[in-house]
């Protein structure tokens, strides 16, 4: 079984906006719509999980319903940090998905997954056990000696842009969280599931991934995608 953990749990505070962004209603569909019907029209997704703000689950199971997610089982409140959220989706699959298991985390704020992507983070995490979506890296990084110089770059052809959709075999998944939370290893600061895992001790695998998978965290995020939207509008054939 492959599930799709789905974070839907932010506020809209860097959006500006009293509406979590999640919500943020884009083409008449708010964005959490889009981003549930790229898991629901995927052949190889066979649940979803949905992880939301409290309070928020009954206006989750009507998108659903008005946006035909039929694959949409559970919805869990979501904690006061990311990684508290992520957890309390993987925890709430214990019993549900056994050690083989396919889990698929990815954020709610994401709505533009391709096929191909998705695909290709399930295929590499059954060959591998943990794979991320990874894109090279165009722009000269340089580390900071202070607020205004430095003396130091990062060679751009040794990293990696590393975003979700990520995908785990689910009991690899479940005691990394667990150990992660007993002893307090990666789940601090910015941590996420690909960090908190290599901190752990375990490699990361890479999979396809794609520019249009941006994440909607500004105004300008959302002309972005509105852009994508039309562009799609005008080919059917998407």
């Amino acid at each position: 079984m492959t599930v799709a953990i789905v974070l839907a749990g932010g506020s809209g505070r860097r959006m500006g906006s009293e509406t979590p962004k999640q919500f943020i209603r884009v083409d008449g569909k708010p964005v959490i719509a889009y981003t549930l019907d790229n898991f629901q029209r995927h052949p190889e997704i066979d649940a979803i999980l949905v992880v939301c703000i409290a309070g928020w689950a009954d206006e989750i199971r009507a998108i659903a319903s008005r946006n035909g997610i039929g694959k949409l089982r559970w919805i869990v409140d979501g904690g006061t940090t990311g990684q508290e959220s992520i957890r309390n989706g993987v925890f709430a699959l214990e019993g549900i998905c056994g050690d083989g298991d396919v889990a698929v985390i990815h954020d709610g704020i994401r709505p533009l997954v391709d096929d191909f992507v998705l695909s290709d983070v399930i295929r590499v995490c059954r060959e591998r056990g943990a794979a991320a979506t990874a894109m090279p890296y165009n722009e000269q990084i340089f580390v900071a000696d202070d607020d205004f110089s430095s003396t130091r770059f990062i060679p751009r052809e040794t990293i990696r842009r590393v975003a979700t959709p990520q995908a785990y075999r689910f009991g690899l998944l479940d005691r990394a969280y667990h150990e992660a939370f007993e002893k307090g290893i990666g789940i601090g600061g910015s941590s996420y599931a690909n960090t908190m895992m290599v901190e752990l001790g375990h490699r990361i695998w890479f999979a396809a991934g794609s520019d249009k998978n941006i994440k909607l965290t500004t105004p300008d995020d959302l002309e972005i995608f509105r852009g994508y939207l039309a562009r799609n509008s005008r080919e059917p054939d998407r």
